[in-house]
């Protein structure tokens, strides 16, 4: 069992703000839960960081140790300007999940599960391919690998990849207020339950100067994701990692057909398809902190049969 104290609970709730230097830049990260207990790194999506995580990390944190980066560029951490808006930061996938390894390998966080969603999927499958020992377990939210899961509000992108100048206008527009607050509602049953601070902060932070040449190159660079699944899907294969599937089926950048394609791979892995879009977490919040916190314990805890 996963197990603390009422008094450790308490104390275990509170979440740490913290700054580590990698290769010169400050990350920024939230950190919570028990020191002994077992590791959740919580990788955001697009266009969030790790506040999109408070409200499961104080769910889990009586008893799981949960750990969250912002990614450069995203939220609290440096965001140097980027190498096509007039700086020299090349803003990729491998870049984003260089920097995050080398800031797991100075914590010496080298054995943990790790929650994977929208953008945390290509940066979490990066360290994955580099790391299998590290990866106690995946959990995936609207986190694909498969390109029947490319839903049709990622197709424009593909004309982006083909021609970046004719059609950065267009995909400019996936960081609008219109779009942002969008991508929280759709497919979401009661739009209530769904708290507008979450797009309000999420669009403060793509409103930051800098913010939308960043994402544009990362979008971009999307098509190096799509390069990659092929071999995402081979080290699924390979390794048969734990994997568990709380997946908002529907989702307009990433539907549910995207989640099954994952039992192709890992027949034993735990698909759970929700009636929510996108942002599953903003509606869906104690259902998947219950779903995660039974699956990092069965899987650390031995089974009798």
């Amino acid at each position: 069992m996963i197990a603390s104290t009422d008094g450790a609970a308490t104390s275990a709730r509170k979440i740490h703000h913290r700054n580590a230097n990698v290769d010169g830049l400050n990350i920024f990260y939230r950190e919570a839960g028990p020191a002994g207990a077992p590791v959740l790194v919580l990788l955001p999506g697009f266009p969030a960081a790790s506040y999109q995580y408070v409200p499961l990390m104080r769910e889990l944190a009586s008893r799981v140790h949960v750990i969250s980066p912002d990614y450069p560029g995203f939220g609290y951490s440096d965001a140097p300007a980027s190498s096509t808006g007039g700086g020299t930061f090349v803003y990729t996938f491998d870049r984003l999940a260089e920097v995050v390894e080398k800031w797991l390998d100075g914590m010496g966080q080298h054995h943990f599960f790790v929650y994977m969603f929208d953008f945390g999927a290509p940066v979490g499958f990066r360290i994955a391919q580099k790391h299998a020992d590290w990866i106690r377990g995946i959990i995936a939210q609207n986190g694909n690998a498969y390109e029947v899961g490319l839903g049709p509000n990622m197709q424009g992108l593909r004309a982006f990849w083909k021609n970046r100048a004719a059609h950065t206008e267009q995909v400019k527009g996936a960081c609008s207020f219109e779009a942002t607050r969008a991508a929280h509602l759709e497919g979401v049953r009661n739009p209530e339950l769904v708290d507008p601070d979450m797009w309000t902060l999420d669009q403060h932070w793509l409103d930051q100067p800098g913010r939308v040449a960043i994402m544009l190159d990362l979008f971009y660079d999307y098509q190096s994701n799509v390069a990659a699944y092929p071999a995402w899907q081979e080290w699924l294969r390979k390794n048969q990692p734990p994997v568990l599937l709380p997946w908002g089926k529907d989702d307009g950048y990433f539907p549910g057909a995207g989640a099954k394609a994952y039992l192709s791979d890992v027949p034993d892995a735990e698909l759970h398809l929700l009636e929510t879009g996108h942002f599953a977490l903003d509606d869906h919040l104690e259902e998947i902190a219950t779903l995660t916190a039974d699956f990092i314990e069965r899987h650390v805890t031995p089974q009798v049969h």
